[in-house]
């Protein structure tokens, strides 16, 4: 797997593209609703987490899927982010404690519209170059 990048074109995609169209981004996309349910997911992270297609559908992502996320600096920011009408991407830095080593990646809130209880979380592992997409 080659390394993730976030792109601004890639990042404008995130809020807009569902299904498989989702495959083609280069790094890990989860949409989810308000309360942490995953709506979808695409390839790459499907690859990452190591689990089938539609086995991450449903469940709550911070947790069920990453518990290690069910904190103030992941979760909470997830919650501040959708209760703000004014920040539609919100990046930071993040440490997964993984099995094989604490791997640091880079986080993307993208939220899909202003009105909208559910956003995109992109995730990066690797050398990753984040911007934010032109409003």
């Amino acid at each position: 797997m080659s390394p993730a990048t976030f792109d601004p074109f890639d990042l404008e995609k995130a809020k807009r593209l569902t299904g498989g169209d989702l495959d083609a981004l280069p790094f890990g996309v989860i949409v989810v609703d308000r309360t942490g349910t995953i709506l979808e997911y695409n390839a790459y992270e499907r690859q990452l987490a190591q689990m089938g297609e539609r086995a991450m559908i449903g469940l709550n992502f911070f947790h069920d899927v990453a518990p290690c996320t069910a904190i103030a600096e992941f979760e909470g920011r997830f919650d501040t982010f959708l209760d703000s009408a004014e920040t539609s991407i919100e990046p930071f830095e993040f440490v997964f404690p993984f099995p094989r080593g604490a791997q640091r990646v880079r986080v993307i809130f993208v939220r899909t519209s202003n009105e909208s209880d559910r956003a995109t979380i992109c995730v990066a592992r690797d050398d990753v170059n984040a911007q934010a997409p032109a409003s």
